[in-house]
């Protein structure tokens, strides 16, 4: 029992002196909104409701950062989410050309993502929910609903990390 308390303690504090390394890696710590400069005009307010709470988070300038997006690994992975999120499509500086493509994703389940809806619940949609985003954006992409409208273009690089994007990760 001896040699395995012997063996554990320099792994554990291995372990923690690599965590505490990688929070010296610059990339996702800085969490600022770029503004809105077109926000989308939805056609009902329980449809803007059900997008805030499903979609916003990665898809728009609105972002609500959780506590865990300030700690690497996850910060990686929460800022290259959003940054890829942003770059699909992002209800707070145009993109009305891709309203279709998001229902599409909404309806064959791929958005929101699993991993996303594990750790927001509010962003379970019912199939009656579902049906009302997916009518909403398509409403908003024939411009019944005045889709995005504004400069365009994603970004997301305020992190001075110099990347936007990249990988296979969107959890929005």
């Amino acid at each position: 029992m001896g040699r395995v308390r012997r063996a554990v303690k320099p792994v554990a504090l291995a372990g923690v002196v690599g965590f505490g390394l990688l929070q010296l890696v610059p990339y996702g710590w800085r969490h600022s909104n770029p503004p809105v400069t077109g926000a989308a005009v939805w056609p009902a307010a329980e449809a803007e409701r059900l997008a805030r709470a499903a979609c916003y988070d990665c898809h728009s300038n609105e972002t609500e950062w959780p506590p865990y997006s300030y700690v690497a690994p996850m910060s990686w992975l929460v800022r290259n989410d959003i940054d890829r999120g942003r770059d699909a499509l992002n209800f707070s500086v145009g993109g009305g050309d891709k309203l279709h493509d998001a229902a599409e994703k909404v309806q064959d389940r791929s958005m929101p993502p699993d991993r996303y809806v594990r750790l927001h619940p509010d962003a379970r949609l019912s199939a009656a929910e579902r049906q009302l985003l997916i009518a909403a954006l398509e409403a908003m992409d024939d411009g019944g609903g005045g889709g995005n409208s504004g400069p365009g273009g994603g970004g997301g690089d305020d992190d001075n990390s110099g990347s936007s994007g990249g990988g296979n990760r969107g959890p929005g």
